[in-house]
């Protein structure tokens, strides 16, 4: 940290009566997983391997295109990738240093032998439900390219993704989307009807 981000730190600490480790530890956890995402993603961009990446990194990726400070952090790295290819990345992603696992038919990577479950790379198969109450299958691997030089799930297939999740936390990355104006009504006519349902109740209800 330079001496102008440490006064920054430190002038903030002070605003809000927070220490300044607290504050460190919380930059240090959000570079963390770009260090990670970073590490896996360029290690299967060096091997040739197709992979998307989803989730909360996604979501992030996609409301910085429009409003940086708008973006929310996770702690936990989602990758879309083929069935076929799961030898090779586990090859490629132990040589990055990563320990493959499995936990509750959650196939993943954890950063190290000390690596935490919740904190890993997480993987979902193309063409697979991930659970089996999903109305449809996990999509075809289709991105688009990210500045950061990893690749992003397209934003039609992520927010599917996302509607079909519908967990707490997909539901407020559909509304980090509509907040910056990625997705609004107009998105509903493409969408399956549980689906599109699903979209309508969030775009009437954006405060809960």
């Amino acid at each position: 940290m330079n001496s102008a981000d440490k006064l920054t730190t430190d002038w903030t600490a002070q605003t809000v009566g927070m220490s300044t480790d607290i504050l460190d530890r919380m930059e240090r956890a959000v570079a963390k997983v770009r260090e990670r995402l970073l590490r896996a993603t360029g290690a299967l961009n060096r091997a040739g391997i197709p992979y998307a990446v989803i989730g909360g990194n996604a979501v992030a990726s996609w409301v910085a295109t429009v409003d940086e400070g708008a973006v929310r952090t996770t702690r936990d790295i989602d990758l879309l990738v083929r069935r076929e290819d799961l030898p090779a990345i586990t090859n490629v992603l132990e040589a990055a240093g990563f320990v493959a696992g499995e936990l509750l038919d959650v196939t993943m990577f954890r950063d190290g032998e000390e690596g935490k479950p919740s904190e890993a790379i997480h993987l979902l198969f193309a063409g697979e439900k991930s659970r089996p109450d999903h109305l449809l299958p996990a999509p075809e691997i289709e991105t688009v390219d990210n500045p950061a030089d990893y690749r992003v799930l397209t934003l039609a297939a992520l927010v599917a993704m996302k509607l079909m999740s519908n967990r707490r936390k997909d539901q407020v990355h559909i509304l980090d989307l509509i907040g910056v104006g990625l997705v609004d009504a107009g998105w509903l006519p493409q969408l399956p009807p549980e689906l599109a349902a699903r979209l309508q109740e969030l775009l009437d209800t954006p405060d809960g």
